[in-house]
């Protein structure tokens, strides 16, 4: 039997990246706020973590972020609260903004990024149920794709155990033939996080802290880190421009979004 309180039961919390500019969009507005299915997309990232059992959602909100909070604040959630990344320094530095947020809490914390409006709640929950079951420091939602160029490839023993993430450019040509891939959806531990976070280093070319650090930390740590290929194809398509745009458009009305 598993010990602690279950996250449908309130302890779950959601932290959501919406602080970029999204530059390639051709578009004054955050990217967080460019409508799909005539909706900002970060709307159906809330209502995934709603429909997932998530109860509080912490919304990183930076460039125009008076902007995104107004929007959001249309929703009349209480459980909303928002969090200021007024430097863009990665992925893991916007996290690192929560801190206040995510003290004192021993539940689980999803990070997702604003911007995938086709994240799948059936996969949320998937996720949850395995999180669960094993209480790993981290678990990453991954996707197993026939061509999985630009994307980091997530790396296992010969027992099938998580040893880490490699991204496409530094990847040695066996390891391109790998088609399981990071999609950016974490659930970590919440103290296992805080831990991460508080070890991150911005030692690299971009001089940016990473999220996907926290995975290689907690795992030479000796904490258990693992991966699950549950999510769905859909989930891998991505925003970065007007033309990915009316592509995920296009798919969210194939699939009765409308």
């Amino acid at each position: 039997m598993n010990s602690g309180p279950s996250p449908t039961q309130g302890t779950a919390l959601a932290v959501i990246l919406a602080a970029g500019k999204g530059t390639r969009m051709n578009s004054e507005l955050p990217k967080v706020l460019c409508p799909v299915v005539d909706r900002p997309m970060i709307h159906f990232v809330l209502d995934a973590a709603n429909q997932a059992g998530i109860g509080k959602k912490v919304v990183v909100i930076g460039y125009e972020k008076q902007a995104v909070r107004d929007e959001l604040e249309t929703r009349g959630e209480s459980d909303i609260v928002f969090a200021e990344q007024n430097e863009q320094l990665g992925t893991g530095h916007a996290v690192q903004m929560c801190r206040e947020h995510l003290e004192g809490r021993q539940g689980l914390t999803l990070v997702i990024a604003g911007d995938s409006p086709l994240v799948q709640p059936e996969s949320l929950k998937a996720l949850i149920a395995h999180f669960e079951e094993t209480r790993p420091a981290l678990l990453l939602g991954t996707l197993t794709k026939d061509d999985p160029t630009g994307l980091g490839r997530i790396l296992r023993d010969e027992s099938g155990q998580f040893t880490g993430i490699i991204e496409h450019k530094d990847a040695s040509e066996e390891q391109r033939q790998i088609q399981e891939v990071n999609m950016s959806t974490y659930l970590f531990s919440t103290p296992d996080l805080l831990w991460a976070l508080s070890n991150l280093s911005n030692d690299n070319a971009q001089g940016e802290y990473y999220l996907t650090d926290c995975a290689r930390l907690l795992h030479e740590a000796g904490r258990a880190v693992e991966a699950l290929p549950v999510l769905k194809d859909c989930e891998s398509l991505s925003i970065n421009n007007p033309e990915e745009l009316q592509l995920v458009d296009q798919k969210m009305r194939a699939m009765g979004y409308a």
